[in-house]
């Protein structure tokens, strides 16, 4: 339930109210510095004409746009081009700025609406050169079909742009206006495609995880930081694929020789050869450039282990309706307005000249469905977690790098940034064979490694080691022509013929269709490495050894199935295959927490001959057990707690059920033990830059690192304190923490339970509380006892003395911002644009995935962005909620006006056919050429 009632009502009574407040903040913040009376006439200027008819030049024929009483449009259209004309015009009609705040950061063109606060942003992003690769493949890759959507699209929101201007696009241009003068400029087709790239970027895979291991490198030893990625549990958590097909003829596959190591999580990887004494002389550069992935908008939610999804698809021999069941809920950045634009796109007659008949979630700027179903097929997506990057560490000079004993002359482009109320900023982009160098995206990185003691093991001692990334997201693909292909696929094989041109970013494809039949398709472009790099580490870019292949894992190889024996297939971001797989898709999986449970969930409802319902699959959507709360338990219960104080928190855990309800007190006991166990666990082991802002130790000095006894205190300690963003900050909490606790958990005595040391140079916690009052034998025990004290007196100072009052929800608590002018605009802005706070239930790696960092607290990180359940026995009894509405625009009804149903774990009904879209049709505006 929220915690307030932000959201609008949709009675216009109600608006009205609100409005009349609003007049009175808008006076204030005219007060304060912005120098123009804003009213209510300037924030309603941008809402939608949704009845009547307007005109729409370049169509063929009338367009009907038919909104339910969410405002969710369904468009008829006798064309396609017609279809994705109108589709422009009401995306831009809800979502314009929205759209253009997405094109200016794929771009690398933020600081023309923000400013100068963007130029390093803008830097990273224009030397990575998204828009460059989008417009290859617009003028090289897709079909004349898709160019010519792309087109009709493009007129279409440049004909909402032609009238609407300022405020009337949206509030937000009203504040920009006043501050930059800003005006947008026209939509291009490659603004639609370039979005792609962002999609790949924030579900690029494990380049978070190969930059915390290098810097991990600076304070651990190797074979520590194995023990923290351990091997994925195939004995206990199934991969996807567990029967199934890796060719179309069934047959194992053979790859050629050379292809890099098995699908199998590495459990013995090292640094390549030569790049240990690299990695922890250039700790500092790679901290850098986490810090600058980390500030880079989060358009999907963090690059941590929170980018997942939960997906299923059931066949109709398990199900009440006869018929498949599919449902989808993608985990991404909590953010207003949602991510996702619930839309229908429908030919009035169905035909090979206009073959959409399609509704689900769209992104807005871009043409298309994304997700949902047609008339025949239904589909879902999660992220499949490829590793399609590696960092390599470069010896360069100013003008060269080395390679294969070789000064290399780098490729160079210039890059001019304009910044608004500023001066522009030229920057120099170099590029190796290895990709472009990412430690040059800033001044601040223009000096990597020149205090960095590299001695002469690099070419130039004052430019040190550069860093280049290699992300196939930088070679031109045809995701786009996949979108439309999907769209219009009609069975199982024309849908594997649309993966095919899934390029990035690599998604787990779950299918149902009418027929029956169900299905799972791995897609994308992962890169074949040489043989011996796993792609854990980064790796010596001067050693031909670990220069990537050129080739790609074939389509043929890559895993599917097609109604499998058991029945159902669940995708949660585990591995698709088994061990034995030939190719190396990534080493760095989720740990099967989220998709065992779902797997569990649906065995248990099929024991004894059982049928699963679509309330059966809703209510599995918001499951909220805690597994890592099963397994700590038991041990938390047995410890010797003599305190009364902190007895009398222990025992809410005594028959506790592990579900993170909302309202448990329980459940908040234990998230606060779990949170200061791995603190004192890991986290107080961590170098600086893994630990939170503003979390200090006290360490030896930098100069003097040798022995310490850290209890006695026999060497003078410096404090040092974390720089890493809260939300990416390490232990995060996710299952491979919790993999890496039930492997230590036996051995009472590991270094990992010892508070204060695991090596003789490891910090010790600054300002700890008072010592717990109990008896342990062990370290373990002695932690644990330490972290129940810890959680007690947290929260405490957090949710009061009386812990019949505490509550998991008055914790753990979603915000929704708006991603630009709502995260670092004024307060009085803030309050504008952003909604709640909402308290929530579900948990980290729960089904019900509302994720929070361990790290930094419990604020909600990541959440369902969507969920929908489809039935394939009628189409009109699917169900779908979005995290937010279908509106863009602050104060329009439809702003936020599914949230306290989404927070509740409701769907609302989804409408397919014509007669059910017009039973369900509050307002219909007619578009006319």
């Amino acid at each position: 339930m929220p915690a307030n009632t932000s959201a609008p009502p949709v009675k216009k009574k109600g608006r009205r109210a609100r409005l009349l407040v609003l007049v009175l903040v808008l006076l204030l913040v005219a007060g304060i510095g912005y120098g123009s009376y804003w009213s209510v006439s300037t924030v309603r200027a941008s809402f939608p004409q949704t009845t009547g008819s307007l005109q729409l030049k370049g169509l063929s024929g009338p367009v009907q746009v038919m909104r339910d009483a969410q405002g969710v449009p369904q468009i008829y259209a006798d064309t396609p081009q017609d279809l994705f004309r109108a589709q422009g015009y009401v995306q831009a009609q809800d979502r314009f700025y929205e759209m253009d705040v997405r094109r200016h950061f794929t771009e690398g063109k933020l600081s023309e609406m923000f400013g100068a606060s963007q130029v390093s942003n803008d830097a990273f992003i224009r030397t990575l050169g998204w828009q460059q690769v989008a417009q290859q493949e617009w003028d090289t890759q897709l079909s004349a079909s898709t160019k010519s959507y792309l087109l009709a699209y493009t007129a279409g929101v440049n004909a909402y742009l032609a009238d609407h201007h300022g405020s009337a696009l949206s509030v937000e241009y009203a504040v920009l206006g006043l501050k930059n003068n800003y005006q947008p400029q026209p939509w291009t087709p490659v603004d639609s495609i370039a979005w792609l790239k962002a999609m790949a970027w924030d579900l690029r895979g494990n380049m978070q995880d190969e930059i915390d291991r290098a810097l991990m490198t600076s304070r651990l030893t190797t074979a520590q930081i194995q023990q923290l990625y351990p091997s994925y549990p195939y004995d206990r958590n199934s991969p996807i694929i567990q029967g199934g097909s890796v060719t179309d003829d069934g047959q194992k596959f053979v790859p050629p020789s050379g292809t890099g190591s098995s699908g199998g999580t590495s459990t013995d990887s090292t640094p390549p050869a030569g790049t240990q004494t690299a990695l922890e002389q250039t700790s500092g550069q790679l901290a850098q450039l986490a810090d600058t992935i980390n500030k880079l908008p989060a358009l999907l939610g963090p690059s941590g282990s929170g980018i997942g999804s939960n997906s299923w698809v059931v066949s109709g021999k398990y199900t009440t309706t006869g018929k498949p069941l599919l449902a989808n809920d993608p985990h991404l950045a909590p953010q207003m307005p949602s991510l996702w634009y619930q839309m229908g796109l429908h030919c009035r007659t169905v035909s090979a000249a206009c073959p959409y008949d399609v509704t689900g979630y769209t992104f807005s700027g871009m043409p298309g469905v994304v997700i949902g179903h047609n008339q025949d097929i239904s589909w879902g997506m999660t992220n499949l977690g490829a590793d399609v990057t590696d960092l390599y560490l470069e010896k360069v000079t100013p003008t060269t790098y080395l390679y294969d004993g070789r000064q290399i002359p780098f490729t160079t482009r210039e890059e001019t940034i304009d910044v608004a109320g500023g001066k522009p900023r030229t920057i120099t982009v170099r590029t190796t064979n290895n990709g472009p160098l990412v430690s040059d995206y800033s001044d601040q990185l223009a000096d990597v490694g020149k205090t960095a003691p590299v001695g002469d093991s690099a070419p130039d001692r004052a430019g040190g080691y550069a860093v280049a990334l290699k992300w196939t997201a930088l070679t031109p693909g045809k995701t786009m022509d996949a979108v439309f292909e999907i769209d219009r696929a009609t069975d199982f094989q024309q849908f594997r013929d649309a993966a095919r041109d899934f390029d990035v970013p690599s998604q787990n494809l779950i299918y149902a269709d009418t027929k029956g039949n169900i299905g799972y398709q791995a897609p994308g472009q992962i890169p074949i490495r040489p043989k011996g790099d796993d792609g854990t580490y980064p790796a010596p870019g001067w050693d031909p050894a670990y220069t990537w292949t050129g080739r790609s894992i074939p389509f043929s190889a890559m895993p599917w199935e097609e109604n499998p024996k058991q029945g159902y297939i669940v995708t949660a971001n585990q591995p698709v295959v088994g061990k034995n797989y030939p190719y190396l898709i990534t080493n760095d999986w989720e740990y099967g927490t989220r998709s065992q449970r779902i797997n569990d969930l649906i065995a248990s409802k099929l024991q004894g001959g059982g049928k699963i319902s679509m309330d059966d699959m809703q209510s599995m959507q918001m499951d909220d057990s805690s597994e890592i709360a099963q397994l700590l338990v038991p041990y938390l219960l047995k410890a010797n707690v003599t305190d009364p104080y902190v007895r009398e928190a222990q025992q809410l855990l005594q028959g506790w059920d592990y579900n993170q309800d909302g309202d448990s007190a329980a459940a908040a006991y234990f998230n606060a033990v779990w949170r200061n166990l791995l603190k004192l666990a890991f986290g107080n082991k961590m170098p600086k830059e893994l630990r939170p802002q503003g979390q200090c130790l006290r360490v030896p000095p930098a100069n003097n690192p040798g022995p310490v006894d850290n209890l006695n205190g026999t060497q003078a300690l410096v404090t040092e304190c974390g720089t890493a963003d809260p939300t990416d900050a390490q232990p995060d909490g996710g299952d491979r923490w919790f993999e890496v606790v039930r492997n230590i958990l036996p051995d009472a005595n590991s270094a990992w339970w010892n508070m204060s040391t695991i090596n003789t140079a490891t910090p010790t916690p600054l300002g700890t509380t008072s010592t717990p009052t109990g008896t342990a034998s062990n370290n373990r025990d002695k932690l644990l006892l330490q972290a129940m004290h810890d959680a007690r007196y947290e929260l405490t100072s957090k949710l009061g003395k009386d812990i019949d009052t505490w509550s998991w929800s008055r914790l753990h608590q979603m915000t929704l911002r708006n991603q630009t002018l709502g995260t670092d605009g004024p307060d009085i802005v803030k309050w504008l644009l952003d909604r709640g706070p909402w308290d929530l239930a579900g948990g980290e790696e729960a089904v019900d995935a509302t994720g929070w960092n361990a790290a930094s607290g419990y604020d909600v990180t990541w959440v369902p962005s969507m969920r929908m359940v489809v039935n394939l026995a009628d189409f009109d009894k699917s169900r779908w909620i979005n995290l937010t509405g279908a509106s863009g625009h602050a104060y329009d009804a439809h702003y936020s006006d599914q949230t306290k149903l989404w927070a509740e774990g409701k769907l609302l009904p989804w409408a397919f056919s014509q007669s059910a879209v017009g039973s369900a049709t509050k307002d219909t505006l007619t578009l006319k050429p």
